[in-house]
Parts: structure tokens; sequence; C-alpha cells
């Protein structure tokens, strides 16, 4: 089992926690894993022999994580937050992980990493809606 890093980094962090801690690490943890799903599917799509067909996959694979990179470094950083920032961050990230996770499910009875990495998109989709719901409201 994978340890709890961003959890202990959060509790090491001096000053109050925000009232959606817990929402934050949870899907600070899940973009992680998407991360890291979203390009080992990549790296397994272009290994397939029916590659073109996957092409618009392997483009997913690639963007996701990069939108799950930027959504971590910015749900990490816990002085003097933005929250504006914040939700248009974890909004993109929640767009990236569906549009992913869509792509995927069509190649999903052909090729296991494709629905592992549907699956993992999907959690962290749901990860970002409850960190949403979790803030609060602007203004």
């Amino acid at each position: 089992m994978m340890p709890v890093v961003a959890r202990q980094m959060a509790d090491s962090a001096p000053g109050s926690r925000p009232a959606f801690d817990d929402a934050l690490i949870e899907c600070i943890e899940e973009c992680v894993a998407c991360f890291q799903a979203c390009a080992a599917c990549a790296d397994a799509c272009m290994a397939e022999p029916d590659i073109v067909s996957l092409i618009k996959c392997i483009r997913m694979d690639l963007d996701c994580p990069d939108v799950c990179a930027t959504t971590t470094s910015i749900l990490s950083r816990r002085t003097a937050v933005d929250l504006t920032v914040l939700r248009a961050a974890v909004e993109a990230c929640i767009a990236s992980c569906a549009a992913c996770a869509e792509e995927c499910e069509l190649h999903a009875a052909h090729h296991e990493h494709c629905r592992i990495c549907a699956e993992v998109c999907r959690r962290c989709e749901k990860a970002c809606r409850q960190l949403l719901t979790a803030l609060p409201p602007p203004g």
C-alpha cells in the first residue's frame, strides 16, 4: 500500500486546517493515482497493435495527467489559498478526467489498461466534485 504522503504533509504544515481538508487530501491522492494510471495507459496504448484506433485515447491519456499534476500542485499549496484559482483547477481536472474516462471506456472491453484507467479517472473526477462541494461558497 502506498504511504499517504498528502496527509502527512498536511499534518506537518503549520497553521489551522480548513474545513474542507479531508476532501482536499482525498482529491490530491486521487489526482496522483490518476496521473500514474493515465501515463501507464498511454504507454500501453502505444504498444498495442491497433495503435491507430487508440490515437484519441493516447491524447486523452497524455492530457489528463498534465491537468492532474497541475491540480495536485495547486491543492498542495496550503498557504494563502486563492479559492478562485483552486476551484478553476479542480473544475479543469473534472473536465479532463471525464473526457479521458469516456474515451478509455470506449476501449475497455478490449484493453484492460483502458478499463483500469477509466476507473481511476472516474474516481478522481468524483473526488474533485466532492472537494468542490466541500469548499466555501464563492464570494
